[in-house]
Protein backbone atom coordinates (compact mmCIF):
# COMPACT_ATOMS: atom_id res chain seq x y z
CA UNK A 1 0.00 0.00 0.00
CA UNK A 2 2.79 2.41 0.92
CA UNK A 3 4.50 1.75 -2.41
CA UNK A 4 1.32 2.68 -4.29
CA UNK A 5 0.98 5.89 -2.25
CA UNK A 6 4.63 6.73 -2.90
CA UNK A 7 4.40 6.19 -6.65
CA UNK A 8 1.15 8.15 -7.06
CA UNK A 9 2.42 10.99 -4.89
CA UNK A 10 5.72 11.10 -6.77
CA UNK A 11 3.92 11.45 -10.11
CA UNK A 12 1.69 14.26 -8.83
CA UNK A 13 4.61 15.95 -7.03
CA UNK A 14 6.77 15.97 -10.17
CA UNK A 15 3.96 17.58 -12.14
CA UNK A 16 2.89 20.15 -9.53
CA UNK A 17 6.43 21.20 -8.64
CA UNK A 18 7.50 21.21 -12.27
CA UNK A 19 6.61 24.07 -14.57
CA UNK A 20 3.08 24.77 -13.16
CA UNK A 21 4.34 25.72 -9.71
CA UNK A 22 7.44 27.54 -11.00
CA UNK A 23 5.34 29.66 -13.38
CA UNK A 24 2.71 30.45 -10.75
CA UNK A 25 5.04 31.19 -7.82
CA UNK A 26 7.80 33.04 -9.61
CA UNK A 27 5.45 34.60 -12.16
CA UNK A 28 2.91 36.02 -9.71
CA UNK A 29 5.69 37.22 -7.39
CA UNK A 30 7.38 39.08 -10.25
CA UNK A 31 4.06 40.44 -11.56
CA UNK A 32 3.07 41.87 -8.16
CA UNK A 33 6.59 43.19 -7.59
CA UNK A 34 6.58 45.07 -10.89
CA UNK A 35 3.05 46.41 -10.37
CA UNK A 36 3.93 47.74 -6.90
CA UNK A 37 7.36 48.90 -8.14
CA UNK A 38 9.07 46.42 -5.80
CA UNK A 39 7.45 47.78 -2.66
CA UNK A 40 9.16 45.06 -0.61
CA UNK A 41 12.48 46.77 -1.40
CA UNK A 42 11.39 50.42 -1.69
CA UNK A 43 9.46 50.41 1.57
CA UNK A 44 11.51 47.82 3.42
CA UNK A 45 12.73 50.28 6.12
CA UNK A 46 9.14 51.51 6.57
CA UNK A 47 7.92 47.90 6.80
CA UNK A 48 10.46 47.07 9.52
CA UNK A 49 9.68 50.22 11.53
CA UNK A 50 5.93 49.70 11.35
CA UNK A 51 6.01 46.01 12.12
CA UNK A 52 8.70 45.67 14.78
CA UNK A 53 7.43 48.84 16.45
CA UNK A 54 3.83 47.58 16.52
CA UNK A 55 4.85 44.25 18.00
CA UNK A 56 5.27 45.96 21.35
CA UNK A 57 1.90 47.76 21.24
CA UNK A 58 0.11 44.68 22.46
CA UNK A 59 -3.33 45.97 23.46
CA UNK A 60 -6.14 43.58 24.30
CA UNK A 61 -8.30 42.65 21.31
CA UNK A 62 -12.07 42.44 21.37
CA UNK A 63 -13.91 39.12 21.37
CA UNK A 64 -13.52 37.18 18.13
CA UNK A 65 -10.25 38.88 17.22
CA UNK A 66 -6.52 38.87 17.91
CA UNK A 67 -4.24 41.82 18.47
CA UNK A 68 -1.96 42.56 15.47
CA UNK A 69 0.89 41.13 17.58
CA UNK A 70 -1.00 37.89 18.23
CA UNK A 71 -1.98 37.64 14.55
CA UNK A 72 1.61 37.98 13.34
CA UNK A 73 2.82 35.55 16.02
CA UNK A 74 0.21 33.01 14.92
CA UNK A 75 1.28 33.45 11.29
CA UNK A 76 4.95 33.22 12.27
CA UNK A 77 4.15 30.21 14.45
CA UNK A 78 2.92 28.44 11.33
CA UNK A 79 5.82 29.56 9.12
CA UNK A 80 8.74 29.29 11.56
CA UNK A 81 8.82 25.54 11.95
CA UNK A 82 10.32 22.46 10.40
CA UNK A 83 10.60 24.20 7.05
CA UNK A 84 13.37 26.26 8.66
CA UNK A 85 15.19 23.32 10.22
CA UNK A 86 14.36 20.02 8.59
CA UNK A 87 13.15 21.62 5.33
CA UNK A 88 16.36 23.54 4.66
CA UNK A 89 18.41 20.45 5.47
CA UNK A 90 16.34 18.42 3.04
CA UNK A 91 16.63 21.05 0.32
CA UNK A 92 20.43 21.11 0.62
CA UNK A 93 20.68 17.30 0.65
CA UNK A 94 18.43 16.83 -2.38
CA UNK A 95 19.17 20.01 -4.33
CA UNK A 96 22.67 20.91 -3.16
CA UNK A 97 23.84 24.20 -1.57
CA UNK A 98 22.44 26.06 -4.60
CA UNK A 99 18.93 25.38 -3.30
CA UNK A 100 19.59 28.08 -0.69
CA UNK A 101 20.09 30.67 -3.45
CA UNK A 102 16.68 29.83 -4.93
CA UNK A 103 15.18 30.07 -1.44
CA UNK A 104 16.46 33.64 -1.32
CA UNK A 105 15.02 34.42 -4.76
CA UNK A 106 11.62 32.96 -3.86
CA UNK A 107 11.69 34.90 -0.56
CA UNK A 108 12.44 38.22 -2.29
CA UNK A 109 9.46 37.77 -4.59
CA UNK A 110 7.43 36.07 -1.85
CA UNK A 111 7.62 39.17 0.33
CA UNK A 112 5.43 40.99 -2.19
CA UNK A 113 3.15 37.99 -2.73
CA UNK A 114 2.46 37.64 0.99
CA UNK A 115 2.06 41.41 1.30
CA UNK A 116 -0.74 41.18 -1.27
CA UNK A 117 -2.31 38.11 0.34
CA UNK A 118 -2.56 39.77 3.76
CA UNK A 119 -4.06 42.94 2.26
CA UNK A 120 -6.73 40.95 0.43
CA UNK A 121 -7.49 38.78 3.48
CA UNK A 122 -8.12 41.77 5.76
CA UNK A 123 -9.99 43.74 3.08
CA UNK A 124 -12.40 40.93 2.13
CA UNK A 125 -12.81 39.23 5.53
CA UNK A 126 -16.14 38.78 7.27
CA UNK A 127 -17.50 37.69 10.67
CA UNK A 128 -18.85 34.21 11.26
CA UNK A 129 -21.83 33.10 13.35
CA UNK A 130 -19.72 33.27 16.54
CA UNK A 131 -18.59 36.83 15.84
CA UNK A 132 -15.02 35.80 14.95
CA UNK A 133 -13.19 37.44 12.06
CA UNK A 134 -12.66 34.92 9.24
CA UNK A 135 -10.69 35.48 6.06
CA UNK A 136 -8.05 34.14 3.74
CA UNK A 137 -7.92 32.99 0.10
CA UNK A 138 -11.35 31.33 0.15
CA UNK A 139 -12.93 34.55 1.39
CA UNK A 140 -11.15 36.95 -0.94
CA UNK A 141 -12.13 34.65 -3.80
CA UNK A 142 -15.73 34.52 -2.55
CA UNK A 143 -16.08 38.28 -1.89
CA UNK A 144 -13.65 39.68 -4.46
CA UNK A 145 -14.21 37.62 -7.62
CA UNK A 146 -17.30 36.85 -9.68
CA UNK A 147 -19.36 33.66 -9.31
CA UNK A 148 -17.56 31.91 -12.16
CA UNK A 149 -14.38 31.83 -9.99
CA UNK A 150 -16.02 30.47 -6.84
CA UNK A 151 -14.78 26.94 -7.58
CA UNK A 152 -11.27 28.22 -6.77
CA UNK A 153 -12.39 28.95 -3.19
CA UNK A 154 -13.74 25.41 -2.80
CA UNK A 155 -10.60 23.92 -4.36
CA UNK A 156 -8.32 25.91 -2.06
CA UNK A 157 -10.32 24.88 1.01
CA UNK A 158 -10.23 21.19 0.05
CA UNK A 159 -6.47 21.23 -0.57
CA UNK A 160 -5.97 23.35 2.55
CA UNK A 161 -7.87 20.86 4.71
CA UNK A 162 -5.75 17.99 3.38
CA UNK A 163 -2.49 19.96 3.56
CA UNK A 164 -2.71 20.77 7.26
CA UNK A 165 -2.46 17.12 8.26
CA UNK A 166 0.95 16.70 6.59
CA UNK A 167 2.49 20.16 6.45
CA UNK A 168 1.02 21.45 9.68
CA UNK A 169 1.09 18.36 11.84
CA UNK A 170 2.77 15.10 10.79
CA UNK A 171 6.08 16.59 9.60
CA UNK A 172 6.20 18.87 12.65
CA UNK A 173 5.71 16.01 15.10
CA UNK A 174 8.35 14.03 13.22
CA UNK A 175 10.82 16.84 13.83
CA UNK A 176 9.92 17.02 17.54
CA UNK A 177 10.54 13.30 18.00
CA UNK A 178 13.78 13.47 16.00
CA UNK A 179 15.11 16.28 18.20
CA UNK A 180 14.16 14.55 21.45
CA UNK A 181 15.51 11.20 20.26
CA UNK A 182 18.85 12.79 19.32
CA UNK A 183 19.22 14.49 22.72
CA UNK A 184 18.35 11.38 24.72
CA UNK A 185 20.55 9.09 22.59
CA UNK A 186 23.51 11.49 22.87
CA UNK A 187 23.30 11.35 26.65
CA UNK A 188 22.61 7.59 26.67
CA UNK A 189 19.28 8.06 28.44
CA UNK A 190 17.64 5.59 26.04
CA UNK A 191 18.85 2.87 23.67
CA UNK A 192 18.17 2.77 19.95
CA UNK A 193 15.71 -0.12 20.33
CA UNK A 194 13.58 2.03 22.69
CA UNK A 195 13.11 4.86 20.18
CA UNK A 196 9.93 3.43 18.61
CA UNK A 197 8.14 3.16 21.97
CA UNK A 198 9.29 6.60 23.04
CA UNK A 199 8.03 8.17 19.81
CA UNK A 200 4.62 6.58 20.27
CA UNK A 201 4.37 8.00 23.79
CA UNK A 202 5.49 11.43 22.55
CA UNK A 203 2.91 11.31 19.76
CA UNK A 204 0.10 10.63 22.24
CA UNK A 205 1.29 13.42 24.56
CA UNK A 206 1.52 15.95 21.71
CA UNK A 207 -1.93 14.90 20.50
CA UNK A 208 -3.46 15.70 23.90
CA UNK A 209 -1.64 19.03 24.22
CA UNK A 210 -2.62 20.19 20.72
CA UNK A 211 -6.27 19.30 21.31
CA UNK A 212 -6.28 21.21 24.61
CA UNK A 213 -5.02 24.41 22.95
CA UNK A 214 -6.95 24.29 19.69
CA UNK A 215 -10.29 23.49 21.28
CA UNK A 216 -9.84 26.63 23.40
CA UNK A 217 -10.54 28.88 20.39
CA UNK A 218 -8.80 31.67 18.52
CA UNK A 219 -7.91 33.78 21.58
CA UNK A 220 -6.18 30.86 23.35
CA UNK A 221 -4.21 30.17 20.14
CA UNK A 222 -3.13 33.82 20.07
CA UNK A 223 -2.06 33.81 23.73
CA UNK A 224 0.06 30.67 23.28
CA UNK A 225 1.81 31.80 20.11
CA UNK A 226 2.62 35.32 21.34
CA UNK A 227 4.64 33.77 24.17
CA UNK A 228 6.18 30.85 22.29
CA UNK A 229 7.32 32.49 19.04
CA UNK A 230 9.66 35.24 20.36
CA UNK A 231 11.34 32.80 22.76
CA UNK A 232 11.99 30.08 20.19
CA UNK A 233 13.17 32.49 17.48
CA UNK A 234 15.69 34.25 19.73
CA UNK A 235 17.07 30.98 21.11
CA UNK A 236 17.67 29.57 17.65
CA UNK A 237 19.09 32.81 16.23
CA UNK A 238 21.63 33.03 19.08
CA UNK A 239 22.73 29.42 18.49
CA UNK A 240 22.99 29.99 14.73
CA UNK A 241 24.98 33.21 14.98
CA UNK A 242 27.33 31.46 17.39
CA UNK A 243 28.10 28.76 14.80
CA UNK A 244 28.88 31.42 12.18
CA UNK A 245 31.12 33.44 14.52
CA UNK A 246 33.07 30.35 15.53
CA UNK A 247 33.66 29.54 11.83
CA UNK A 248 33.79 33.09 10.48
CA UNK A 249 36.73 32.34 8.16
CA UNK A 250 34.56 29.88 6.20
CA UNK A 251 31.78 32.37 5.40
CA UNK A 252 33.12 33.41 1.93
CA UNK A 253 33.54 29.74 1.01
CA UNK A 254 29.95 28.94 1.97
CA UNK A 255 28.61 31.88 -0.05
CA UNK A 256 30.64 30.59 -2.99
CA UNK A 257 29.14 27.11 -2.61
CA UNK A 258 25.62 28.55 -2.58
CA UNK A 259 26.09 30.75 -5.66
CA UNK A 260 28.02 28.16 -7.65
CA UNK A 261 25.64 25.40 -6.61
CA UNK A 262 22.65 27.34 -7.94
CA UNK A 263 23.92 27.09 -11.51
CA UNK A 264 26.51 24.26 -11.42
CA UNK A 265 25.38 21.93 -8.60
CA UNK A 266 27.61 19.07 -9.70
CA UNK A 267 30.71 21.17 -8.98
CA UNK A 268 29.68 21.50 -5.31
CA UNK A 269 27.95 18.20 -4.62
CA UNK A 270 30.69 16.02 -6.02
CA UNK A 271 28.66 15.20 -9.12
CA UNK A 272 25.77 13.63 -7.17
CA UNK A 273 23.42 16.50 -8.03
CA UNK A 274 23.84 17.65 -11.62
CA UNK A 275 20.60 19.50 -12.43
CA UNK A 276 20.28 23.24 -11.85
CA UNK A 277 16.50 22.85 -12.20
CA UNK A 278 16.51 20.34 -9.32
CA UNK A 279 18.34 22.88 -7.14
CA UNK A 280 15.74 25.51 -8.11
CA UNK A 281 12.84 23.12 -7.59
CA UNK A 282 13.94 22.01 -4.11
CA UNK A 283 14.90 25.54 -3.06
CA UNK A 284 11.58 27.06 -4.13
CA UNK A 285 9.49 24.14 -2.83
CA UNK A 286 11.11 24.05 0.62
CA UNK A 287 11.20 27.87 0.71
CA UNK A 288 7.45 28.02 0.14
CA UNK A 289 6.99 25.23 2.70
CA UNK A 290 8.79 27.45 5.18
CA UNK A 291 7.54 31.01 4.52
CA UNK A 292 4.15 30.09 2.96
CA UNK A 293 4.30 33.02 0.52
CA UNK A 294 2.00 31.96 -2.29
CA UNK A 295 0.07 29.41 -0.24
CA UNK A 296 -2.23 32.07 1.21
CA UNK A 297 -2.37 30.32 4.57
CA UNK A 298 -0.63 33.07 6.55
CA UNK A 299 -3.32 35.52 5.51
CA UNK A 300 -5.90 33.41 7.40
CA UNK A 301 -4.24 34.38 10.70
CA UNK A 302 -3.90 38.04 9.68
CA UNK A 303 -7.60 38.20 8.89
CA UNK A 304 -8.20 37.68 12.63
CA UNK A 305 -6.30 40.88 13.53
CA UNK A 306 -8.22 43.79 15.00
CA UNK A 307 -7.15 46.42 12.48
CA UNK A 308 -8.85 48.77 10.05
CA UNK A 309 -5.84 49.15 7.74
CA UNK A 310 -5.33 46.17 5.37
CA UNK A 311 -2.12 47.65 3.93
CA UNK A 312 -0.57 48.33 7.33
CA UNK A 313 -1.25 44.72 8.29
CA UNK A 314 0.13 43.71 4.89
CA UNK A 315 3.58 44.98 5.83
CA UNK A 316 3.70 42.17 8.39
CA UNK A 317 3.74 39.81 5.39
CA UNK A 318 7.02 41.36 4.24
CA UNK A 319 8.39 41.14 7.79
CA UNK A 320 7.39 37.47 8.13
CA UNK A 321 9.01 36.26 4.92
CA UNK A 322 12.18 38.22 5.68
CA UNK A 323 12.39 36.83 9.23
CA UNK A 324 11.49 33.29 8.25
CA UNK A 325 13.60 32.75 5.12
CA UNK A 326 16.26 35.45 4.86
CA UNK A 327 17.15 35.23 8.57
CA UNK A 328 16.25 31.83 10.03
CA UNK A 329 16.50 29.60 6.92
CA UNK A 330 19.85 31.22 6.06
CA UNK A 331 21.10 30.54 9.59
CA UNK A 332 20.12 26.87 9.22
CA UNK A 333 21.91 26.63 5.87
CA UNK A 334 25.07 28.11 7.37
CA UNK A 335 24.86 25.81 10.41
CA UNK A 336 24.92 22.84 8.03
CA UNK A 337 27.42 24.11 5.43
CA UNK A 338 29.88 26.00 7.65
CA UNK A 339 30.24 23.38 10.39
CA UNK A 340 32.04 20.94 8.08
CA UNK A 341 29.68 18.00 8.55
CA UNK A 342 29.23 15.53 5.70
CA UNK A 343 26.03 16.21 3.76
CA UNK A 344 24.43 13.07 2.23
CA UNK A 345 23.76 14.61 -1.19
CA UNK A 346 21.08 12.84 -3.14
CA UNK A 347 19.41 11.33 -0.07
CA UNK A 348 16.51 12.54 2.06
CA UNK A 349 17.59 14.37 5.21
CA UNK A 350 15.86 16.33 7.93
CA UNK A 351 16.34 17.89 11.33
CA UNK A 352 19.10 15.43 12.24
CA UNK A 353 21.42 17.24 9.80
CA UNK A 354 20.82 20.58 11.54
CA UNK A 355 21.32 18.95 14.95
CA UNK A 356 24.60 17.43 13.74
CA UNK A 357 25.80 20.85 12.55
CA UNK A 358 25.12 22.37 15.96
CA UNK A 359 26.60 19.52 18.01
CA UNK A 360 29.75 19.40 15.85
CA UNK A 361 30.34 23.05 16.75
CA UNK A 362 29.26 23.22 20.39
CA UNK A 363 29.50 19.63 21.54
CA UNK A 364 26.87 17.07 22.54
CA UNK A 365 25.51 19.23 25.36
CA UNK A 366 23.87 21.61 22.89
CA UNK A 367 21.52 18.85 21.73
CA UNK A 368 19.38 19.66 24.79
CA UNK A 369 18.95 23.29 23.72
CA UNK A 370 18.48 22.17 20.12
CA UNK A 371 15.73 19.80 21.17
CA UNK A 372 13.96 22.60 23.08
CA UNK A 373 14.23 25.03 20.15
CA UNK A 374 13.05 22.48 17.60
CA UNK A 375 10.15 21.41 19.79
CA UNK A 376 9.06 25.04 20.13
CA UNK A 377 9.41 25.63 16.38
CA UNK A 378 7.45 22.55 15.43
CA UNK A 379 4.78 22.79 18.13
CA UNK A 380 3.99 26.40 17.29
CA UNK A 381 3.57 25.40 13.65
CA UNK A 382 1.08 22.69 14.63
CA UNK A 383 -0.98 25.30 16.49
CA UNK A 384 -0.92 27.83 13.63
CA UNK A 385 -1.87 25.29 10.99
CA UNK A 386 -4.66 23.99 13.20
CA UNK A 387 -6.30 27.39 12.88
CA UNK A 388 -5.83 27.31 9.08
CA UNK A 389 -7.44 23.90 8.78
CA UNK A 390 -10.35 24.94 10.99
CA UNK A 391 -11.07 27.93 8.75
CA UNK A 392 -10.97 25.76 5.60
CA UNK A 393 -13.31 23.19 7.14
CA UNK A 394 -15.66 25.94 8.33
CA UNK A 395 -15.80 27.42 4.83
CA UNK A 396 -16.57 24.04 3.24
CA UNK A 397 -19.15 22.93 5.80
CA UNK A 398 -20.01 25.08 8.83
CA UNK A 399 -18.71 26.04 12.25
CA UNK A 400 -20.15 22.76 13.57
CA UNK A 401 -17.41 20.86 11.70
CA UNK A 402 -14.56 22.64 13.52
CA UNK A 403 -14.54 20.55 16.70
CA UNK A 404 -14.50 17.15 14.93
CA UNK A 405 -11.73 18.47 12.67
CA UNK A 406 -9.67 19.64 15.67
CA UNK A 407 -9.95 16.19 17.26
CA UNK A 408 -8.93 14.41 14.05
CA UNK A 409 -6.12 16.90 13.45
CA UNK A 410 -4.76 16.29 16.96
CA UNK A 411 -4.81 12.52 16.43
CA UNK A 412 -2.53 12.81 13.38
CA UNK A 413 0.30 13.61 15.82
CA UNK A 414 0.56 9.91 16.61
CA UNK A 415 1.01 9.11 12.91
CA UNK A 416 3.67 11.81 12.53
CA UNK A 417 5.63 10.37 15.42
CA UNK A 418 5.80 6.87 14.01
CA UNK A 419 6.07 6.92 10.17
CA UNK A 420 9.14 7.49 8.01
CA UNK A 421 10.30 11.00 7.11
CA UNK A 422 10.76 11.01 3.34
CA UNK A 423 7.16 10.03 2.49
CA UNK A 424 5.80 12.64 4.93
CA UNK A 425 7.83 15.43 3.35
CA UNK A 426 6.95 14.37 -0.18
CA UNK A 427 3.19 14.27 0.51
CA UNK A 428 3.38 17.63 2.32
CA UNK A 429 5.19 19.20 -0.65
CA UNK A 430 2.57 17.85 -3.07
CA UNK A 431 -0.39 19.32 -1.21
CA UNK A 432 1.45 22.62 -0.72
CA UNK A 433 1.81 22.92 -4.48
CA UNK A 434 -1.81 21.98 -5.12
CA UNK A 435 -3.01 24.58 -2.60
CA UNK A 436 -0.79 27.33 -3.99
CA UNK A 437 -2.19 27.19 -7.52
CA UNK A 438 -5.81 28.36 -6.85
CA UNK A 439 -4.53 30.97 -4.39
CA UNK A 440 -2.01 32.43 -6.82
CA UNK A 441 -4.62 32.59 -9.60
CA UNK A 442 -6.85 34.59 -7.23
CA UNK A 443 -4.02 36.93 -6.16
CA UNK A 444 -3.19 37.57 -9.82
CA UNK A 445 -6.85 38.36 -10.65
CA UNK A 446 -7.18 40.65 -7.60
CA UNK A 447 -3.84 42.42 -8.10
CA UNK A 448 -5.70 45.56 -9.21
CA UNK A 449 -7.43 45.72 -5.81
CA UNK A 450 -4.07 45.35 -4.04
CA UNK A 451 -2.59 48.18 -6.12
CA UNK A 452 -5.59 50.45 -5.44
CA UNK A 453 -5.46 49.89 -1.67
CA UNK A 454 -1.68 50.43 -1.58
CA UNK A 455 -1.93 53.73 -3.48
CA UNK A 456 -4.72 54.98 -1.22
CA UNK A 457 -2.75 54.03 1.91
CA UNK A 458 0.50 55.61 0.68
CA UNK A 459 -1.33 58.85 -0.22
CA UNK A 460 -3.12 58.90 3.13
CA UNK A 461 0.03 58.21 5.16
CA UNK A 462 2.30 60.32 2.87
CA UNK A 463 4.90 57.57 2.39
Amino acid sequence: MLRIIESVNQAVNNFVWGMPAMVCIIGVGMYLSFRTRFIQIRKFPYAMRNTIGRLFQNKEASDGAMTPFQAVCTALAATVGTGNLAGVAGAIALGGPGAVFWMWVSALLGMCTKFGEVILAVHFREKNAHGDYVGGPMYYIKNGLSERWQWLAVLFSIFGTLTVFGTGNATQVNTITTAIDAALLNFHVIRQDNVGTLNLVLGIFIMMLVALILLGGVKRIGRVTEKLVPFMAMLYIVLGIGVILLNIEKVPEVFGMIIQGAFRPAAVSGGVIGSAFLAMQKGVARGIFSNEAGLGTGSIAHACAETKEPVRQGFFGIFEVFTDTIVICTLTAFIILISGIEVPYGNAAGAELTILGLTSTYGEWVSIFTAVAMCCFAFSTIIGWGLYGARCVEFLFSAKAIRPFMILYSMVAVLGATVKLDLLWSIAETFNGLMAIPNLIAVFLLSGTVLKLVREYCDRESI
